[in-house]
């Protein structure tokens, strides 16, 4: 059985830990590094969707 899509909200965090050379899932406080990069996600997808889109995407990724 194929996996699930990951959500956008990670997709994005993770693609910024990859163009900075981090490594995705090592621990970083007690948590995926993925995870540290989320409010830096949050700050352009708000910017580049209507406040429909966020809500929606928001409600499907993980949150801090």
């Amino acid at each position: 059985m194929p996996r699930a899509p990951k959500p956008p909200r990670e997709r994005a965090a993770r693609a910024l830990c990859t163009s900075r050379g981090l490594p995705e899932n090592t621990k970083f406080e007690g948590r995926p590094m993925w995870e540290s990069l989320l409010p830096e996600v949050d700050v352009v997808l708000k910017a580049a969707l209507s406040p429909e889109e966020w809500e929606r995407v928001k409600a499907e990724g993980p949150t801090i």
